[in-house]
């Protein structure tokens, strides 16, 4: 797919309708590919939606939390953390790219090295979406809400302007907390512990 997309300057995001690039799966996939440096989703609804590269924050913020729970996933043993380069096709027919994310062992043990390969067909057990100053809130939310659908166990919504973060879960309403110091991945992620330090207060 020789297809490139530039962003325009002082635009963060471009939107293409559902069905304006009408191109199958392998086809998306090889857009993705030859984009590396672009972040791209699709919606359940068919609209793809490229994003800009992260600002210095933002990057910082979402290799933080990746990196905590990968070092975290590395010792537990019983899955397998992804940043946020994985797309996930989701069962609404959605490609997300969540900043971070933890799918169990037993469940990617059982799809095809292709399927491994490209897009992984499966909904992520747990998942966290750091907001960036670009992201409309609305939209997050909404994200969050379809990994719910899908078959999310578990997913945190982190908002580091206003120090706060949203707790989604298949089993209760939607938990905010304000300025915490650290939140617990419960029985979904056992032993599992988010530091925020470093996301309220950046070292530089």
């Amino acid at each position: 797919m020789e297809l490139t997309i530039p962003i325009p300057e002082g635009q963060e995001t471009v939107r293409f309708p559902a069905g304006a690039l009408d191109w199958s799966e392998e086809e998306f996939f090889q857009f993705c590919q030859a984009n590396r440096g672009l972040r791209i989703e699709r919606s359940a609804k068919g609209e793809i939606i490229v994003m800009s590269p992260a600002g210095g924050y933002s990057s910082f913020e979402s290799g933080e939390v990746f990196g905590q729970l990968r070092t975290w996933a590395i010792k537990d043993g019983s899955g397998v953390a992804f940043d946020s380069s994985a797309g996930f096709r989701l069962p609404t027919g959605a490609m997300r790219s969540p900043d971070a994310a933890w799918v169990r062992l037993s469940r990617l043990q059982k799809l095809s090295r292709r399927e491994k390969e490209q897009f992984i067909p499966l909904c992520p057990d747990f998942v966290i979406e750091v907001a960036s100053p670009s992201d409309e809130l609305p939209e997050l939310r909404a994200k969050l809400r379809e990994y719910l659908r899908s078959g999310l166990l578990l997913g945190w919504l982190i908002l580091p302007a206003s120090r706060q973060v949203e707790i989604y879960s298949p089993v209760t309403e939607v938990q905010v907390l304000a300025s915490p110091e650290a939140v617990a991945g419960e029985s979904v992620l056992p032993g599992f512990r988010l530091d925020l330090a470093l996301i309220w207060n950046p070292p530089f």
